[in-house]
């Protein structure tokens, strides 16, 4: 009954939203940056990148947030809007570094010293953003399957296969040592 009423509560949130209310998209921000900081973390490395993606996808989210009908599906729209910021930002810097013909760094994360958690965030950062992305998004911010292929723009089958191999990709990068059981 709590998830009913939170979701009841996002809804008319989002109504108030649309109508305009200021108080209501400054409520709206407080419930969701830290999730939607979270998501954009595990896709980009930088911190100060982060937030200035999360202040792009907050313009578009004000900018948008009339056009969204069903106001029960904010969840997926907006993790949609915060993917496609994402993959714009890539796709610019890609072009950048073409153009300049300079070579992406590779990261290397040490795990010496980390507990289970964070050994897990940073393993991560050491997949695959397609891995990356699926396992964010399912078991971090709790989408079902459905709304995470939603976001994802594929279909439900490819949700659970690429869950599957991401799963086994993380366990591979994190070791026995890594504290991944399931």
């Amino acid at each position: 009954m709590d998830h009913e009423r939170e979701e009841i509560e996002l809804e008319l949130l989002v109504i108030r939203c649309q109508r305009g209310e200021r108080a209501a998209f400054d409520e709206l921000i407080r419930g969701w940056e830290r999730r939607l900081f979270v998501y954009i973390r595990k896709l980009v490395s930088d911190e100060e990148e982060a937030w200035q993606l999360l202040q792009e996808i907050w313009l578009q989210v004000l900018r948008g947030i009339t056009s969204l009908r069903q106001p029960r599906f904010f969840p997926v729209w907006v993790y949609q809007v915060a993917r496609n910021t994402v993959m714009s930002h890539y796709r610019r810097e890609y072009s950048r570094a073409v153009s300049l013909q300079a070579d992406v760094p590779v990261r290397g994360d040490d795990f010496d010293g980390f507990d289970d958690a964070e050994s897990v965030h940073a393993g991560l950062s050491r997949l695959a953003m397609p891995d990356r992305e699926v396992l964010t998004l399912y078991f971090l911010n709790d989408l079902s399957i459905a709304e995470t292929a939603e976001v994802l723009g594929i279909p439900p089958g490819t949700v659970k296969s690429r869950l599957y191999r991401a799963k086994r990709a993380l366990r591979d990068v994190l070791g026995p040592e890594g504290g991944c059981h399931g």
